[in-house]
């Protein structure tokens, strides 16, 4: 195991890089202090800030020997997956301002081309680097950019995912483009990596594979190197360089390296790290009462499995894999083939439970739409990281969802507001045996309970105020917001009545009903505007002839930046403060209409 240096130590060599060239210029024998030093900045640093440790301690010495080597941003340099990308920023003149990584108006979590020159990709969703290098690499051909090299730095749990062997069948298929697939080897996603690839690279690590898959795909291949022998690495990368064709460089090195915490964390090395300073806890994570309800109904029904896309303890579907280890199938970073999976053992039989990442299953509409929806198949997908998630910015805020899932015909979407409700929502949706159902819930803290006062059909009425002409219909955990803005308006003279749809699609007739009874309705929600649960309430209105002016509160039609949670929902207009003020101004507004 490497050292690194004490939390006191100064840096030596890392203040001085300024980009590429200067390391480049460094001797031979000062980069294993760089490393050190490098390490030293990631633990003290990752853990303030939190973000991906785990994969970065990893790649120090790999990213130091690709940028000595190649001379970026003439040579092309892509990651996959981006969030291995820290070290990179560090060596192309990003290090004085690594200490805002992740927070609002810092550094990216991910390469971005805003912040550099050297990021090309902004890919922070897995198993893309290739099809980029492929693309990259046409481009250099047909400007007759001979002199310029395409790298792809590509980690073996990126290498599971389907888009991946696409790009290599067309790479290998042109063997006058010099591109470099360095394969970091750490037999890691989140946990050890899915399939069969992990076997094949742990025979080619061995040297007892009766064949090699790369050189049979057409590529030429290097290795296996040690990942972390900077000399070695150095070699390797040249002697790849100098083929002037496809090459696969085979880079064996162990998620964590450096750091004790780590590399003895065997749930997943500790890929990410919360931030030092964190808020106390106002409930129950929502990942972890999934969990906890998935175990109960894995206990009642033996047709219910789950599958997981390479994010088994993410998605909390660990207990589940524990008590029902034949029951859980963890297919890699490959949502596409997560979801025809699902459709599959759904035609045969079971009910599958599919829990990925709101943002990941965008890769997967085709499937859902055309193999799922269209066989009537009752698969469950159970969206976490659903709406604003937080400092992983615009890649992963969950946004996309509901409107995705407005265009299914047959899908039902359900959004529960807090705990109680996700048990009861999750229940529902595995008790449907005709169609895709969806539960979708944020990150984070699940916050409190808000008992219900009254029903429209399946939806919850949390606060009635007496001949109040205003309607707020919050969606999900937004409904916690909804009822403080609620009591807020009331200490200004405005009575409201707070309700929360529940189930977001179909659109409950009831709810419908319900809301054309009113002057004004609000409809609030974390999600784009475009196919949002308050244009799904605009048509149904307007279908029934009301004349209920919809006011409909989401997101921007963008991409949203990375910071907490709540200050996105602050600046938004999302939360209590901004939700009764909203209210207040339309009241006024209105009143001054009338009166004039």
């Amino acid at each position: 195991m490497s050292t690194v240096l004490g939390a006191d130590a100064a840096a030596r060599f890392l203040p001085g890089l300024r980009g590429p060239e200067d390391l480049r210029g460094l001797p031979a024998d000062a980069l294993p202090t760089l490393a050190e030093e490098i390490r030293a900045e990631l633990i003290r640093q990752v853990c303030r800030t939190g973000g991906h440790l785990g994969p970065n301690l990893g790649v120090v010495e790999l990213t130091i020997a690709v940028h000595r080597v190649f001379q970026s941003p003439t040579d092309a340099i892509v990651w996959d997956t981006g969030h291995q990308a820290y070290v990179h920023k560090m060596l192309t003149g990003r290090w004085d301002s690594f200490g805002t990584l992740r927070q609002s108006g810092g550094l990216s979590g991910y390469p971005n081309r805003l912040e550099s020159t050297h990021d090309l990709v902004e890919n922070s969703h897995a198993s893309t680097a290739l099809g980029h290098a492929d693309g990259i690499a046409k481009a250099f051909e047909l400007a007759e950019n001979h002199d310029r090299r395409v790298v792809a730095i590509v980690g073996d749990g990126a290498l599971t995912g389907g888009m991946c062997w696409e790009a290599l069948n067309n790479l290998a298929a042109a063997p006058s483009r010099p591109v470099v697939v360095v394969l970091n080897d750490n037999g890691r996603s989140y946990e050890p990596t899915a399939g069969y690839l992990p076997r094949h690279l742990h025979q080619l690590r061995d040297n007892v594979a009766r064949g090699n898959l790369f050189e049979d795909l057409g590529f030429a291949y290097v290795g296996p190197v040690d990942g972390h022998d900077l000399a070695a690495m150095e070699g390797a990368l040249r002697a790849a360089a100098v083929l002037r064709r496809p090459v696969v460089v085979h880079c064996v090195t162990t998620k964590g390296k450096g750091y004790r915490a780590a590399e003895e964390d065997e749930a997943d090395r500790m890929h990410t790290v919360s931030p030092a300073a964190s808020s106390a806890a106002s409930g129950p994570s929502w990942t972890s009462v999934f969990g906890d309800v998935m175990l109960e109904i894995g206990r009642q029904r033996p047709d219910v499995v789950a599958i997981t896309a390479a994010m088994l303890r993410p998605t909390g579907l660990h207990p589940f894999a524990v008590e029902f280890p034949d029951r859980i199938f963890d297919v890699g970073i490959a949502e596409q083939h997560a979801v025809v999976s699902a459709a599959g053992l759904a035609g045969a039989g079971m009910h599958p439970v599919v829990a990925i990442y709101s943002t990941f299953l965008n890769r997967a509409f085709d499937q859902v739409l055309m193999d799922t929806a269209l066989h009537h198949a009752p698969v469950t997908f159970v969206l976490d990281r659903a709406g604003i998630t937080g400092p992983d910015g615009p890649s992963h805020h969950g946004m996309w969802d509901v409107g995705l899932f407005g265009l299914v015909p047959g899908a039902r979407v359900a959004a529960p507001r807090d705990p109680d409700q996700l048990r009861v929502l999750l229940r529902e949706c595995v008790a449907c045996d005709d169609g895709p159902t969806v539960l979708r819930f944020p990150r984070g803290d699940s916050g409190r309970t808000l008992a219900s006062v009254g029903r429209w059909g399946s939806a919850s009425v949390l606060r009635a105020e007496p001949d109040a002409q205003i309607l707020l219909l919050s969606v999900g955990p937004l409904a916690e917001a909804a009822v403080d803005a609620a009591d807020e308006l009331r200490r200004h003279g405005v009575p409201v009545v707070v309700a929360d749809p529940r189930w977001l699609q179909p659109l409950d007739p009831a709810l419908v009903q319900a809301a054309g009874r009113f002057r004004t309705v609000f409809t609030i929600e974390d999600n784009a505007p475009s196919g949002s649960f308050g244009d799904a309430l605009a048509r149904e209105l307007r279908q029934a002839g009301a004349t209920t002016q919809l006011h409909s509160l989401t997101l921007p039609a963008d991409f949203v930046p990375a910071s907490s949670r709540k200050d996105l929902l602050h600046s938004y207009g999302l939360d209590a403060e901004g939700l009764a003020r909203t209210v207040l101004t339309t009241v006024r507004t209105t009143d001054r209409a009338k009166r004039g």
